[in-house]
């Protein structure tokens, strides 16, 4: 039965073929190649990678009069996923950590962001080998506060949303630049001039990452 199908089959595609060859023939309409696969590029897969960064903004709560602002460097490390949904949609996730020196101080009083950690959802618009992307999440942060009382050290907990632009340069290797606001809720310190403290950051960054 399966053979006297196909040959059913295959019958009425010759047939279609000659009828379409007695047909007159007209120009063909050019083909425009996805912009997405144009290359065979895809953004799907899991990657690591290093970020480094500038880190500015201001101490909040008690901090603020006490402190004022801070600002540093960061260096750390990426991990992450990313999936093709369509041709231009981008979705995924990123965690990353970092070694910062983000300090300020007025008189006796310092603060001092130690760590920075983020794991946030991504999602972008991908044209071939480029993505630009908008990411929010979870930020965390080791904080450490002095005063003429003491001092102390917390983990602080928060949030991170921002946006970046991020190219591949072959297929396994890529570079981004990247804008996150991150916004480290206070703690209690009890340390006179600075009862509590967290931290309003603008991080710069610019990072490298390898696909695998």
């Amino acid at each position: 039965m399966f053979k006297s199908l196909f040959a059913g089959a295959l019958a009425t595609l010759i047939a279609g073929a000659a009828m379409a060859a007695d047909l007159p023939r007209r120009s063909a309409a050019p083909f425009a190649a996805s912009p997405v696969y144009s290359k065979g590029f895809s953004w799907t897969g899991v990657y690591a990678g290093l970020n480094a960064g500038y880190n500015f903004g201001d101490t909040t709560n008690s901090a603020k009069g006490a402190i004022g602002s801070v600002n540093g460097g960061s260096l750390g490390g990426t991990v992450g996923y990313n999936y093709q949904v369509q041709q231009q949609l981008v979705v995924g996730v990123e965690g990353d950590l970092a070694a910062a020196n983000v300090s300020g101080s007025t008189g006796l009083n310092s603060a001092k962001v130690r760590s920075i950690g983020t794991l946030r959802a991504r999602a972008g618009y991908a044209a071939d080998r480029a993505l630009v992307y908008a990411t929010a999440g979870y930020a965390g942060g080791q904080t450490k506060v002095s005063t003429a009382t003491g001092s102390g050290s917390k983990w602080e907990n928060g949030f991170a949303v921002g946006a970046g632009i991020e190219y591949a340069f072959t297929d396994n290797i890529s570079a981004k630049a990247e804008y996150l606001y991150t916004d480290l809720q206070p703690k209690n310190y009890g340390l006179g001039a600075v009862d509590s403290a967290g931290a309003k950051l603008n991080q710069v960054r610019t990072g490298v990452n390898y696909k695998f």
